[in-house]
């Protein structure tokens, strides 16, 4: 059970302890308790249980939210740790008045959550996702961000993908439309794509925006004018490369064209 690796570094008298964190999912427990994933800046991912939270007295409540970052004061149970005392130290309010937004949003904590384990703490991961739920509340441009936190996480948790050389035969890939594998997790030169049947097609300027976004900070990624058919491009290419990382589906992606088809979000707009 979660009373494992985060405990255990615990000494055996530090029955209390404080973390930061960004409430990952929660589900409901019992008839008035609510049952939390939380990524931790010094813990990693936690599993706690806020007892009286859905009360309409509790003061727990607001601070709950999914994707709300908070700072805690839990104690540690026999099976799961109990949230004693908590408040919210942002949450994110521009985010929670745009579908869209929330549906990005809540795609960075889903990265988040399945890249990660229990109690396997990971600051640098932590501080990118506060990051990219600030900038998304700060209202810059929504691929954009995704984009950066895709490329930073996935180096975060080692997967950064090869987009400079052929990851079949190794030499300089051309500025062409190429091809990339998910397997490989990387690009691929046209004669090595054309032989690998898992590769996909990436389009030249498809390819460039990945390479500008892996080597430039988010200044110069904030900047960029992505058309239509490029960010659905990317958006199937990245959905397609965490599915084959994780061997299953992510969740959210539906979610948002559900939301975009419904409301004329912005992939709606022309390219």
């Amino acid at each position: 059970m979660l009373v494992g690796w985060y405990n255990r570094r615990m000494s055996g008298r530090e029955r209390i302890y404080r973390a930061e964190g960004v409430v990952l999912r929660r589900r409901d427990l019992g008839e008035a308790d609510r049952l939390l994933n939380v990524f931790s800046r010094e813990f990693g991912k936690l599993q706690l249980i806020a007892k009286g939270a859905r009360r309409p007295s509790s003061r727990k409540a607001g601070h709950l939210e999914i994707f709300t970052r908070l700072r805690l004061i839990a104690a540690r149970g026999r099976e799961l740790d109990v949230i004693t005392q908590v408040d919210a130290l942002d949450l994110y309010p521009s985010i929670r008045t745009d579908l869209d937004l929330v549906g990005q949003a809540a795609y960075l904590v889903e990265l988040v959550d399945r890249f990660t384990l229990d109690g396997e703490a990971h600051e640098t991961l932590f501080n990118q996702l506060v990051g990219g739920l600030e900038l998304l509340d700060q209202g810059r441009t929504p691929h954009n961000v995704v984009r950066f936190f895709e490329m930073r996480m996935l180096e975060s948790v080692g997967y950064r993908p090869e987009l400079f050389r052929c990851v079949g035969c190794g030499e300089e890939v051309r500025p062409e439309a190429q091809f990339f594998s998910f397997d490989q997790g990387g690009v691929m030169c046209r004669r090595c794509g054309e032989e690998h049947s898992a590769s996909r097609q990436i389009s030249l300027q498809g390819l460039k925006v990945l390479r500008h976004v892996q080597r430039s900070p988010y200044s110069k990624v904030e900047s960029l004018q992505i058309g239509k058919a490029v960010r659905l491009e990317l958006d199937s290419l990245m959905e397609g490369f965490f599915g084959a990382l994780l061997e299953r589906r992510l969740n959210t992606p539906d979610f948002i064209r559900h939301v975009r088809r419904a409301g004329g979000g912005i992939d709606q707009d022309a390219a």
